[in-house]
């Protein structure tokens, strides 16, 4: 795992569920420039899925099982964009505050990818 981009996703993904977070507050559905947040944050986990099993087919195994490792990984990069539809059919705040907690789940989901490749051992 290339720690950048894992350090990457986690912080968009974040500035994300407060920007998110903010439309909720303001009670404000998604709007275009959400989405657009939500593509570049999707986009940015499916290069870290690429790259993880171009790792992962060079050889390279995660310290705590690569079952483990996949579905954590798979989870990741499904977050946002399952949450960016759902926030599609709720056109209310909660849209937004939907979008925002996937969000939180998938910088939650970036650390336990860390700490399953092994970045957590000292």
């Amino acid at each position: 795992m290339i720690d950048a981009l894992t350090i990457a996703v986690a912080v968009t993904a974040l500035a994300l569920a407060a920007w998110c977070g903010l439309a909720a507050f303001r009670d404000q559905p998604t709007k275009d420039w959400h989405f657009i947040g939500m593509a570049l944050v999707s986009v940015l986990g499916l290069v870290q899925l690429v790259v993880a099993v171009v790792q992962l087919t060079r050889g390279a195994a995660p310290d705590k099982g690569t079952a483990l490792f996949v579905a954590y990984l798979l989870g990741a990069a499904a977050c946002v964009p399952a949450t960016g539809f759902m926030s599609l059919s709720e056109r209310t705040r909660w849209g937004s505050a939907t979008v925002a907690a996937g969000a939180v789940v998938l910088a939650v989901l970036e650390v336990r990818l860390f700490d399953i490749w092994g970045g957590g051992s000292a």
